[in-house]
This record gives C-alpha cells, structure tokens and sequence, in this order.
C-alpha cells in the first residue's frame, strides 16, 4: 500500500483524492502525504544522490520547508 501511495504522491502527482479514489484509506494517504513533507529536510541535508526513477528529489520535485507550506489539494 506504501509503495502505491508514494508513486501516487510522488511519481504520477496525484491528488488525495485521486489516490483515495483508487481504493486506500482516506487517513492512511493523508498520514503518509504529512510524513513526506515533514521529511523535506532531511532530503535538503543529504548529500545528492543517484535518480532511479523518472524523477528525482531536490530537482524534479520541490517542496518549500518553511511556512508551513501545504499543497492544498
């Protein structure tokens, strides 16, 4: 279930909705879309690292980690 939330989230950029839609539990998407933003950080910290899939963190996907910013969707 992890793994499918996680491309939804990161890989496709689907919506809550879109993922909920799929089948998984509305908290469940919910909870694990708080735990990759509050983990933006630790990705700004790390050193760069190889691209696996057909995108990456830092360059393709870029979230804000001040503000308290949310995507709202």
């Amino acid at each position: 279930m992890l793994d499918d939330i996680l491309q939804g989230l990161v890989e496709n950029e689907q919506s809550m909705a879109e993922i909920t839609a799929r089948g998984h539990d509305e908290a469940l998407v919910k909870r694990v879309q708080h735990m990759l933003y509050v983990a933006e950080y630790k990705r700004r910290q790390a050193a760069p690292g190889v691209k696996i899939t057909r995108r990456n963190f830092g360059r393709d996907r870029r979230y804000p980690i001040t503000n308290g910013f949310r995507d709202g969707r």
